[in-house]
């Protein structure tokens, strides 16, 4: 049977209908719900494989990007979660649910100096919208086996990921856990650290997204859903053949995953 995936909206949620596509051309079968539908019945939960959190401004992003559905999940549905992780399935965060995850200890876990990281607004002080070239770190994340580098493009205000100090970063790295990166070249190869615009909002040793300890949750700011057809990428026509965009192969290893 294919994998079912809950794919959770909240006001201000955008990108819900493109993941439920990029799942579907994948393999799986895509669910929107609205927030507060699994607040209500948090136990609906095990029917599913996969929880996506998509991009967007879930609820305007007021106090800050993923705040509110942040505080919603460590309120109310962090036990839920946890247990839907450690059952061995996984979890998305996409741009601002990226934010989102990070505001919940389903990435990394506080501690009494608090959380291992954030997302601050981009160095540029704008919102940046262009393509980014990306490479990946190891071989924990379940969503980026077998990928090791992708162009992908970012939509976001808020998307410079800076750890909480030294130490943490530190730990995430030997952990094995900055998963994605952005990249200066083509090839992947970064002789130094990537400059605007390669790594468009300043971003802390370039992270563009990190796993949790075991690898089934995943946060990442780029978008994958927005490249999974060959047509979406500016320069499809004069470019290299692709058989399908770079992202779909992220939802590609999720769908395999459970297979």
């Amino acid at each position: 049977m294919s994998p079912r995936v809950l794919i959770l909206r909240a006001p201000g949620t955008n990108c819900d209908e493109e993941t439920a596509h990029a799942f579907a051309l994948a393999g799986a079968e895509a669910e929107r719900w609205h927030a507060n539908r699994l607040l209500e019945r948090p136990q609906a939960v095990a029917d599913f494989q996969i929880v996506c959190i998509p991009g967007g401004f879930s609820y305007g992003d007021d106090v800050a990007a993923g705040r509110i559905l942040g505080n919603q999940i460590c309120h109310r549905l962090a036990d839920t979660l946890q247990s839907f992780r450690d059952a061995g399935k996984l979890i998305l965060g996409i741009c601002n649910g990226f934010q989102v995850l990070l505001k919940t200890e389903l990435l990394a876990a506080n501690t009494a100096a608090g959380p291992a990281a954030t997302l601050a607004a981009n160095d540029s002080g704008r919102f940046e919208d262009r393509w980014v070239r990306l490479e990946t770190s190891g071989s924990k994340c379940v969503f980026l086996a077998g990928i090791q580098r992708m162009e992908l493009p970012v939509a976001h205000g808020e998307g410079k990921f800076v750890p909480r100090d030294a130490r943490a970063l530190e730990s995430l790295r030997d952990g094995g856990q900055l998963v994605l990166r952005y990249a200066s070249r083509a090839d992947g190869t970064k002789p130094q650290a990537a400059v605007y615009p390669d790594n468009p909002n300043g971003a802390i040793d370039d992270v563009a997204g990190i796993c949790d300890a075991t690898g089934q949750v995943f946060g990442l700011m780029p978008h994958p859903e927005r490249f999974v057809d060959p047509t979406q990428h500016p320069t499809w026509t004069r470019g290299p053949n692709r058989d399908a965009g770079d992202g779909l192969r992220v939802f590609q290893n999720a769908v395999r995953y459970f297979l």
